[in-house]
């Protein structure tokens, strides 16, 4: 291989942000390290500790410059806490209270956590403005459905990472917040006009680019009047036109995972990453399935590219000049103190919401109304366990469940429910409906957005299923 291919491959190699199983690296991924792979993105599956996850980054910083990142939103999408959940309330939660303060310490928090780790950017804040209530995606990871909020907390949120040298990565452009349709699994669509779209979905990142977000998420989503049936990831139109001349950004765009159905099944992983860069990407996601078969096809596809013709070599060195200076910034990622359990649980309890009255518990029995985890989140764990250690807890899947025996077996004792998302599952509010019915004095806890809620019950509201969102519920019932 010549000096100019090889200086080409290591361009093409620059661009991708891959992932691998295990809690330490594998030996390709630090070779390709040494030969200018951009970086990787860290799952629940490489995490076991904190300093496990320190010793895996120093080992990837030792072979190579790259950008190290994971998705930590607090609340329910947590890659550092995924096995025990995180200890910080969601965006829906710091978006209830309202203070922009708070929110800026809790992403201060969980940058702090991240640096001591060795992670230089953390894939979020999530900057969707949520208006379509069904989001099968978005839901609880959204601040709200007003943009303005949704604007004043990204922006803190921002600040709060910066501050301790975590890049942030506002996501997900040019919004997702009102689909109905998850990207893991197909193309959204937000059929917005133009002025819709620059009055609600882009007020968010115009605040961020403003702000001086160093990174930005795309969305496989297609907003027809902009990009036409072309998720906007793979959109010049979105990236170029939108995001880089009409809101002036200049920093690192980063794609969504390209392992996700709405690339995969249009126009394959390969053909992404070069219509991607060439759309205006910086950082080419891989997502968690792509192996390292998949990467050295990835980066030919992206040579044989720029060698027909199909992506100039000069969007390449551009992406490659973009990096260099988000990694100029890094700077040294030296620890700072985190406060997590403090800020999180304070931010939790000032967001809980209990509507009419809960008697004190009498030798309580829970039922956990059992809800799929969306692929954003993954199977992380809820419940009211670790907090009500005298309660008998049982988790029912709605279509299963025995009302008749969850009934008998309440009989003298108080009954609580808990629920996620109860307004996106008609069979969660048919049990929740019939329990109530026969037993108006149960406490229902809904740990998703609480759209829904039965007529009749006590009603605490958590905007999220985050351990310091359940202990918050908890104190309620047994203060």
């Amino acid at each position: 291989m010549s000096q100019s291919d090889r200086g080409l491959r290591r361009l093409a190699a620059g661009t991708l942000l891959v992932a691998f199983q295990g809690t330490t690296a594998p030996s390709w991924v630090l070779r390709e390290l040494e030969h200018g792979l951009g970086g990787v993105t860290l799952f629940g599956f490489n995490v076991e500790s904190p300093d496990q996850v320190a010793r895996l980054t120093g080992s990837l910083r030792a072979a190579g410059e790259p950008v190290i990142s994971l998705d930590e939103e607090g609340g329910d999408v947590t890659r550092l806490a995924y096995h025990v959940g995180s200890p910080y309330p969601g965006n829906a939660a710091l978006g209830a209270v309202d203070d922009v303060e708070l929110t800026r310490r809790v992403y201060r928090s969980i940058g702090a956590e991240l640096a001591g780790c060795g992670i230089n950017l953390d894939m979020a804040p999530d900057a969707d403005v949520n208006t379509e209530a069904d989001n099968p995606v978005i839901g609880t990871r959204s601040f709200g459905a007003d943009p303005a909020l949704v604007a004043r907390h990204t922006v803190a949120a921002v600040q709060g990472l910066q501050s301790v040298n975590v890049a942030a990565c506002v996501k997900h452009f040019p919004g997702h917040g009102a689909t109905r349709v998850d990207s893991h699994l197909a193309v959204p669509v937000v059929d917005v006009t133009p002025e819709v779209l620059r009055a609600r979905e882009l007020v968010p990142f115009a605040a961020a680019v403003e702000a001086g977000t160093r990174s930005i998420m795309t969305a496989h989503v297609a907003v027809p009047s902009v990009t036409g049936d072309v998720p906007a990831t793979l959109s010049g139109a979105a990236l170029t036109e939108l995001l880089r001349g009409e809101l002036g950004y200049d920093g690192v765009v980063v794609t969504d995972a390209l392992d996700m159905h709405a690339i995969t099944e249009s126009v394959g992983l390969a053909g992404g990453a070069v219509q991607s860069l060439a759309a205006g990407s910086d950082l080419l996601c891989l997502g968690p399935l792509p192996t390292h078969e998949d990467v050295l096809k990835i980066i030919a596809e992206i040579v044989a590219a720029v060698s027909d013709g199909r992506l100039p070599l000069a969007r390449l060195e551009e992406a490659a000049a973009r990096l260099a200076s988000l990694r100029a910034w890094f700077g040294s990622g030296d620890r700072v103190a985190a406060d997590a359990e403090v800020i999180g649980l304070d931010a939790a309890r000032r967001a809980v919401r209990l509507t009419g009255a809960a008697k004190p518990l009498v030798d309580p029995l829970v039922v956990e109304v059992d809800t799929p985890p969306t692929i954003a989140v993954g199977d992380v764990p809820w419940g009211v366990a670790p907090w009500l250690p005298e309660a008998e807890i049982v988790r029912v899947k709605p279509a299963d469940a025995d009302v008749s025996g969850l009934l008998a077996s309440s009989a003298g004792r108080s009954l609580v429910v808990v629920v996620k998302d109860a307004h996106r599952y008609e069979e969660s509010r048919r049990l929740v409906s019939a329990l109530v019915e026969a037993r108006p004095d149960t406490v229902v806890i809904e740990m998703g957005l609480p759209v829904w809620r039965p007529s009749s019950a006590a009603y605490i509201a958590t905007y999220g299923a985050a351990r310091a969102n359940t202990q918050a519920a908890v104190e309620l019932l047994t203060a």
